[in-house]
C-alpha cells in the first residue's frame, strides 16, 4: 500500500466531503451554512492542492487544475461570508448566504470531478 496514495485520497475525498457539508440545506438560510465548516473546507481544499503539485502526469494536472477552481470559490466564498458579517449594514441575509452557498457549490462540482477522477485514475492502474 502506497502511504502517499492514501494520504492524497484522504484529502481529496474529505474536501469533497466539508465542501458539500457546508453546501447543504436551503440556500438561503445562514443557520444552516456553518462559517467554521467553510473554512475546514478551505484549509483542506489548500492542503489537497499542495498534495496534487507533486504529479507530473496529465490526470495530474486536471487534478490540479479543479483543485484550483475549488479554491477560488471557496476562498471567495468566505470573502463574501466575512463581508457580510463583518462590513455589510444588511448581516448575513438570505441574498448573501445564497451568493456564499452558490459559490461553494461550484467548489463542490470541482470536488466531485476530482473525485471522479480519483476513482477512474485507481480502477485504472495496473500494478506491474
Amino acid at each position: 500500500m502506497n502511504l502517499e496514495k492514501v494520504v492524497f485520497g484522504f484529502f481529496v475525498v474529505l474536501a469533497a466531503t466539508l465542501n458539500f457539508g457546508f453546501f447543504i440545506g436551503d440556500i438561503s438560510d445562514p443557520d444552516l451554512h456553518n462559517p467554521y465548516e467553510l473554512f475546514a473546507a478551505v484549509v483542506v481544499n489548500l492542503i489537497a492542492t499542495v498534495l496534487k503539485f507533486g504529479d507530473r502526469t496529465q490526470i495530474g494536472a486536471v487534478h490540479l487544475a479543479t483543485s484550483l477552481v475549488a479554491v477560488l470559490q471557496l476562498v471567495a466564498a468566505t470573502l463574501l461570508y466575512g463581508y457580510a458579517t463583518h462590513v455589510s449594514s444588511a448581516g448575513m441575509n438570505e441574498s448573501w448566504t445564497a451568493s456564499v452557498v452558490s459559490l461553494s457549490g461550484g467548489a463542490l462540482l470541482a470536488n466531485i470531478v476530482s473525485v471522479v477522477l480519483l476513482v477512474v485514475e485507481t480502477v485504472s492502474f495496473h500494478r506491474d
